[in-house]
């Protein structure tokens, strides 16, 4: 069970959530997002000890391999894209009905993050979906949209997901992280994971 946290624009960010406990951490790489990595530098100085999850949106699949490469990015989190073949990919679902278990098998991604719809925004609300549109599914589920310390704890109750990740609600404002809000939000996933188990 992994705890990711996303939209991670700086080092010390991105140290922070590591100290505190993630798995893995996203970096966003599409240019319409508050919470875009501009500047990559900070990525060198980063540990190896953990998933580094590039998020993409409508991208050319060329350029997704290319900054996999170049960034040794572990993951490629997609959003309306299909899959790349010969990498990692987590494939990002916008939940705004009922999912079928089908639905989840036909995606060829090693995870699906379920969220909730944000429109042109493509993630990043603060908003939680109706959780029981998710209810009982199987397979490596990584649930986001509008979790937080206060929430996680029965979002992980309720549905037992692979994965938990978290990005708005953590922030202090959009793309500059809560870091006690993160650390909050670290130790409430895993004190729930380490319950369940």
């Amino acid at each position: 069970m992994i705890v990711k946290v996303c939209g991670i624009t700086t080092a010390m960010d991105a140290l922070t959530a590591l100290d505190a406990g993630a798995d893995a951490i996203g970096f966003n790489f599409w240019a319409g997002s508050s919470r875009y990595v501009k500047d990559t530098a900070f990525l060198k100085e980063l540990p190896d000890d953990f998933w580094r999850v590039g998020l993409f949106v409508h991208e050319d699949p060329q350029r997704v391999l290319d900054l996999m490469a170049e960034h040794r990015l572990d993951v490629a989190q997609l959003h309306k894209m299909d899959a790349i073949a010969g990498i990692r990919v987590w494939k990002a679902i916008s939940v705004d009905g009922v999912l079928s278990q089908e639905r989840i098998d036909q995606e060829q991604a090693e995870a699906v993050v379920l969220d909730t719809p944000a429109g042109a925004l493509e993630g990043g609300t603060g908003r939680s979906f109706d959780w029981e549109l998710a209810a009982g599914l199987k397979g490596k589920i990584v649930l986001a949209g509008g979790l937080d310390a206060e929430n996680v704890g029965l979002a992980i109750q309720r549905l037992r997901p692979w994965g938990v990740d978290a990005c708005s609600r953590l922030e202090s404002e959009p793309g500059k992280k809560d870091r006690a809000k993160m650390r909050a939000f670290i130790e409430a996933a895993r004190k729930e994971f380490d319950a369940v188990c």
